[in-house]
């Protein structure tokens, strides 16, 4: 049984989820979300509201589909929180999130960074990697949601080295990879060009590859990004570790937006998602594409089997 969360209510998610049902691919799913904005997302596309189930976890305020709505950021926090808490119990063999609107939950006075670092907190697990893939490539990312000004002081040897334990470790075992290969980006232009726009390669990043090489770990790098994401380069490495989120999810979304899950590494449980936002420019128009939200699936159930 999957947990599939149901998204900013405001947004896309519940549009693609009647989708997916129409489509039969909610079978094995449990919805956890207002059951009446779920049940309503079916109708306005004459779809079939039955045959699916759905966990209610009601809606603070009224929903207008578009518009965003800060009451209502708690229910969209309880809905990851319950399928977290039923995939550490076994209710749920993995879960699935529909996207959410990290601004609004802010703006609702409560902090929030991201998916990623929220299901860390609550499954009290201490480091967690956000990873990125689609047909073309995998990437996962050494720093998340920071400003790019601080980056740098977030690329040190401790860091780089629990990044790459986890990444090389849930390659094995989420994904069936039992001597994965992964190549690491420089931080700076041209990977440091010897030190001369930037020393992050040479004094961090080279001896932790070094260091992990000498363990055992299949690593090269550091490789300057803007020569590796070539389709060339990349039939040989099973993941690549880009320093900071738009060094890597730039040329991924770019060879495959649309087709691209999101899966967070190093939790007690299997996480997926979409490659996508909440679309409010287009949600409730019959517009939205459920291309990344099927792979989001297909991925977790791959991983179950991988287990």
């Amino acid at each position: 049984m999957l947990a599939i969360t149901q998204g900013e209510p405001a947004g896309i998610g519940p549009e693609l989820i009647a989708q997916l049902h129409q489509e039969g691919l909610l079978i094995h799913c449990e919805v956890i979300g207002d059951q009446d904005l779920i049940i309503q997302a079916c109708r306005d596309r004459n779809i079939d509201p039955d045959g699916f189930r759905i966990k209610h976890i009601p809606l603070a305020a009224n929903n207008q589909i578009g518009r965003l709505n800060t009451a209502n950021a708690q229910q969209v926090l309880d809905t990851i929180r319950v399928a977290a808490e039923g995939c550490l119990n076994g209710d749920y063999a993995a879960m699935v999130t529909a996207p959410i609107h990290k601004g609004i939950i802010n703006d609702a006075g409560i902090a929030f960074s991201g998916h990623t670092e929220y299901l860390a907190e609550i499954s009290q697990t201490e480091h967690v990697v956000m990873m990125l893939l689609n047909q073309h490539m995998r990437v996962a990312l050494a720093t998340t949601h920071i400003p790019l000004k601080d980056v740098a002081a977030h690329i040190t040897t401790d860091t780089l080295t629990t990044v790459l334990n986890i990444l090389h470790q849930d390659m094995k075992s989420k994904f069936g990879i039992s001597q994965p290969h992964i190549a690491v980006c420089g931080l700076n232009p041209h990977a440091g060009e010897d030190g001369h726009l930037g020393m992050e390669e040479i004094e961090i990043i080279e001896p932790v590859i070094q260091t992990l090489s000498d363990q055992g770990m299949s690593l090269s790098g550091p490789i300057p990004a803007d020569s590796l994401f070539s389709p060339e380069k990349l039939k040989s490495i099973d993941a690549v570790l880009a320093m900071y989120h738009d060094q890597g999810l730039t040329p991924l979304k770019y060879a495959g937006f649309g087709e691209s899950v999101n899966i967070t590494l190093g939790l007690p449980f299997i996480r997926t998602s979409v490659d996508h936002g909440t679309a409010l420019d287009i949600a409730g128009q019959g517009l939205a594409d459920s291309g990344s939200f099927k792979a989001a699936i297909q991925l977790a159930q791959d991983c179950i089997d991988a287990c």
